[in-house]
């Protein structure tokens, strides 16, 4: 990445609950356009804004950009290193005690897969 570029631009993000919004050198961007967004920094450098544009709003995009390329990494490992480091019984024990847990066929497997699911994202 060329840290050196002089052509840098005012990115505002405002984000709350699941929405955000969108300005670039104080344009409002069409919330539809945009599908996702990551910010990096390293210290002593710009913040990296990185929108994942969609179809929706596409001719609001025009002009030059830096675009980079790179393909999604496979969840696969990682989810098999997080499964691995899953007690069985703490498992079962949270999913027994969860106050979602159904009575109807296979309501233990779906309350183990929430569980699973929120252990993955910390809650």
């Amino acid at each position: 990445m060329d840290h050196n570029d002089t052509s840098r631009r005012h990115v505002r993000i405002t984000a709350s609950g699941g929405k955000a919004d969108v300005e670039i050198d104080g344009k409002r961007v069409d919330p539809r356009a945009v599908g996702a967004y990551t910010i990096t920094q390293i210290v002593g450098e710009p913040a990296h804004v990185l929108l994942h544009v969609t179809d929706h709003g596409s001719d609001q995009w025009s002009g030059m950009a830096r675009v980079s390329v790179t393909d999604v990494p496979d969840p696969g490992p990682a989810a098999a290193v997080f499964l691995d480091a899953i007690d069985p019984e703490a498992l079962e024990h949270a999913a027994l005690a969860r106050p979602d847990l159904g009575t109807e066929p296979h309501s233990l497997t779906k309350a183990m897969l929430t569980q699973l699911g929120e252990w993955a994202r910390g809650i």
